[in-house]
């Protein structure tokens, strides 16, 4: 399934370029903190055991993969991987002293690895930024050990028309903020549409299900703002 905004031509790198240098503090004042709740949710629903491996696609600085070798008293393995260089960067500074993770340089629709590598795959707030959701959920599909887990945050719909009214009058402000801490509005905007545009928790569902994903299912978080889609390699 392709993506019609993310195949701008550099659309997408260019706003990773553009806010990579305050985009933990955009998280933060965009989703006005709550955005750690959700990521500690993600890991709780992992369950992660100790002695695995997660590849955590999309990693940005590397929020996730601090949280699962944190919960795994770092006796595991993360590659992590994005296709901006300038997020990489920042991460591997930001995790300097963990030494167990790999990071990569690389799109969800093509990773650099082996087949039936991980028992853990993650992609928070990056399936929306791929050209491609059918080619990255096979390469996730792909990348998993038999028995392993696919695990899917990011901004869906919301079904309650009070909330709904408030967040997309809220979403307006985004590029304004956007504009004052990072000087350029226009990344945010990208920001807003590309949520409006990114497919439903049931249309998720049934990709991943195309996808060969088994047990699909998803849990609304702050009533549909985020969805949390996990899948099973069987």
């Amino acid at each position: 399934m392709q993506q019609k905004l993310q195949n701008t031509k550099n659309l997408v790198s260019e706003v990773f370029d553009k806010v990579h240098d305050k985009y933990d503090l955009m998280n933060n004042l965009m989703s006005l903190g709550i955005h750690k709740s959700w990521k500690k949710q993600l890991i709780y629903s992992m369950k992660p055991r100790p002695n695995t491996k997660l590849i955590d696609v999309a990693c940005g600085t590397g929020d996730i993969a601090k949280l699962f070798l944190d919960a795994t008293n770092k006796n595991s393995i993360v590659q992590c991987v994005d296709p901006n260089k300038k997020m990489i960067s920042l991460g591997k500074r930001k995790l300097k002293n963990y030494d167990n993770i790999s990071w990569n340089i690389a799109s969800a629709e093509k990773l650099p690895f082996k087949n039936n590598q991980f028992d853990y795959y993650v992609i928070s707030f990056g399936l929306r930024n791929t050209k491609n959701i059918n080619k990255s959920l096979s390469e996730a599909f792909r990348v998993l050990k038999t028995g392993g887990k696919f695990l899917c945050l990011e901004f869906s719909k919301i079904n309650n028309v009070n909330l709904d009214f408030f967040y997309k009058n809220y979403s307006k402000l985004i590029p304004l903020i956007g504009e004052f801490v990072v000087g350029d509005r226009k990344p945010y905007e990208y920001l807003i549409k590309s949520i409006n545009e990114f497919v439903d928790q049931d249309e998720l569902i049934n990709l991943m299900k195309k996808n060969k994903f088994n047990k699909c299912e998803y849990l609304n978080l702050n009533g549909g703002i985020v969805a949390l889609h996990i899948g099973w390699k069987v």
